[in-house]
């Protein structure tokens, strides 16, 4: 038996082999319980689940940074071939034995929603399902190599899919074309491959979700997701409400954008929904709002000071730690994110910064989540610093409206304010663009994993992705580039490694206009409900961290039509800013 003293770091450790974590758990495994023990025996796990699960991020931020390097990716691959699996059975043994206690313990007093979630998890596992989850990260990992590595020529120098994507926002249309062009023809040359890792994908998981006695994967996924508060059918609504209150808005933007630029039809490089690039109408030149990374940082520091000193304190950390990677390279793996470092209560962002105005959103918006770990650092147990996703991108999205107004030069900021204006146009109308293509996703995951037989033909994939197109993004004009339209699937990469993530991004923009509504109001209030709401990490209900942060748990026609024309009637007085 091993005294439990744990390294304090994860340089102390070999985080690739199992026998560094085994003797620990098998210690809490054997350890008699009694009511005075148990705290120190939770405390003792939660160190335990801090330290795994800080270099198991660790791993994975380092495989991200450079898919090309076979190091990088041999060390996750030894974390989900050795590690993961039998962690998996360990972790399920400490739940079982904890679950096994009386629950009017005064030691589980402030548990009720770790306890409900290991509940819900405990009755999910079957240790048939290890070596699948094993599998499906392998070809999760694949996805991202396969389109880590796509790069082509452009005048003479080669760009990856994020540096090619920031001439999406030219205002020089035939540059545009040429860069949506050079991008699908790159997606297209691995169709087949991505087809294949799917079809993969789509077999596991539906064998994951019968082994868990369950129909099919989508039962799963919600069940593995904690989705506690609402329900499919709950979603397939808010898919109807978006198409009746906040399709015609989309179509209103469109149009005018038409008008203005004197187009007949807007074609697939003016409007780019999985990148949220839609065509700047405004006549001025694109918004290039920074150049690398320091700068990035610097101009983001003070925005956050004037919003509120004690988070411009917590980015400076994270800058003073070298807890950031901004900048796009050859090699980097697609996207943006925040991984919690729970050992050190700190964050991590990783993210494909280009210097467009779309990375602004997106640091503003991972600083979101990153502030989300800082704010339930004093929370005693790991598990009660966990949020439910939903309320994770309430986080972040609210962020970005929050520091909205801070993004000109007065404020240290990146604009002038008829910049600026701009940027918060693109941002507010690109929110209501976002929600249609948020249910196109979603509800294509809904299909896919209701109808697997069909799902597995990937002509059926794409003739729904299709259809889904038509009733929810009406306003592009594909023709010519039928494939193209066809397997915009691909390009959504929480399709392939998330399975139905995806949704919490259009509950939680619902929640984060709320706070922003709050905010036009009584700013002070917002702010303060908002970091209150975050610093209950994951110990109240989803419903419950609404409220706190003064958001309701809804997504009904009635409240996304406030919403929408709360959006329209700021941006147009933000159209009279940018004539200034």
């Amino acid at each position: 038996m091993i005294s439990f003293d744990l390294p304090r770091t994860v340089d102390e450790i070999n985080p690739r082999q199992w026998e560094t974590f085994a003797p620990y758990f098998e210690e809490l495994e054997k350890r008699p319980l009694s009511p005075d023990n148990l705290r120190q025996w939770l405390t003792d796990w939660s160190d335990l689940t801090r330290l795994l699960f800080e270099a198991a991020s660790l791993i994975y931020i380092e495989k991200s940074q450079d898919t090309t390097d076979k190091e990088r990716e041999q060390a996750f691959l030894d974390l989900i071939n050795d590690v993961y699996p039998q962690a998996q059975v360990a972790i399920q043994t400490l739940k079982e034995r904890l679950l096994a206690v009386d629950p009017a313990s005064d030691a589980l007093a402030d548990m009720t929603m770790v306890l409900r979630n290991m509940q819900n998890e405990a009755s999910l596992f079957r240790q048939e399902n290890i070596p699948l989850f094993t599998e499906a990260a392998k070809l999760e990992n694949e996805y991202d190599k396969v389109t880590g590595a796509l790069k082509a020529d452009w005048n003479g120098e080669e760009k990856n899919l994020s540096q090619l994507g920031l001439f999406l926002n030219d205002s020089d249309r035939s540059v545009r074309e040429k860069a949506w062009q050079t991008i699908a023809g790159l997606w297209l040359s691995q169709r087949e491959t991505l087809n294949d890792i799917y079809g993969k994908l789509l077999t596991l998981r539906q064998q994951i979700a019968h082994n868990a006695d369950l129909p099919d994967y989508r039962a799963y996924a919600f069940r593995e997701k904690g989705r506690f508060d609402y329900t499919p059918e709950d979603c397939l609504t808010f898919h109807e409400a978006i198409e009746t209150a906040v399709v015609p808005a989309v179509n209103r933007i469109l149009e005018r954008k038409k008008k203005r630029l004197g187009y007949d039809a807007l074609r697939p490089w003016d409007w780019v929904p999985e990148k949220g690039s839609m065509v700047d109408d405004s006549g001025g030149d694109p918004l290039r709002p920074y150049q690398g990374q320091e700068a990035l940082i610097q101009h983001t520091l003070n925005i956050f000071n004037k919003l509120d000193p004690q988070l411009s304190r917590y980015f400076a950390i994270m800058a003073e730690d070298g807890l950031l990677d901004l900048d796009t390279r050859s090699g980097k793996a697609l996207g943006g994110y925040c991984s919690s470092l729970p050992l050190r209560n700190r964050p991590f962002i990783f993210m494909n910064g280009v210097g467009s105005h779309d990375d602004v959103q997106t640091m503003l918006h991972e600083a979101g989540h990153a502030f989300h770990v800082f704010e339930t650092a004093d929370l005693p147990l790991v598990w009660q610093a966990d949020p439910p996703m939903e309320f994770c991108e309430v986080a972040s999205m609210s962020m970005e409206l929050l520091s909205a107004p801070y993004l000109t030069s007065q404020y240290g900021g990146f604009y002038t304010s008829p910049q600026a204006a701009r940027a918060r146009i693109e941002h507010l109308e690109g929110i209501i663009a976002f929600l249609p293509y948020m249910a196109v996703v979603d509800a294509f995951q809904h299909w896919v994993y209701t109808h697997p037989q069909q799902a597995a033909d990937a002509h059926q994939c794409d003739a729904m992705w299709e259809n889904l197109l038509d009733r929810f993004l009406p306003g592009i004009d594909w023709t010519g580039h039928e494939d193209s339209k066809k397997t915009g699937w691909h390009r959504k990469l929480h399709i392939f490694t998330t399975p139905f993530y995806y949704i919490e991004y259009g509950m939680a923009q619902v929640g984060a206009l709320q706070v922003w509504r709050n905010s036009l109001k009584d700013p002070v209030k917002a702010l303060s409900d908002y970091r209150q709401a975050l610093s209950l990490g994951g110990t109240r209900t989803l419903p419950e961290l609404f409220a706190s942060a003064g958001a309701e748990f809804r997504f009904d026609t009635e409240m996304l039509t406030e919403l929408v024309s709360l959006i329209e009637e700021t941006t147009a007085e933000l159209e009279k800013q940018t004539l200034s």
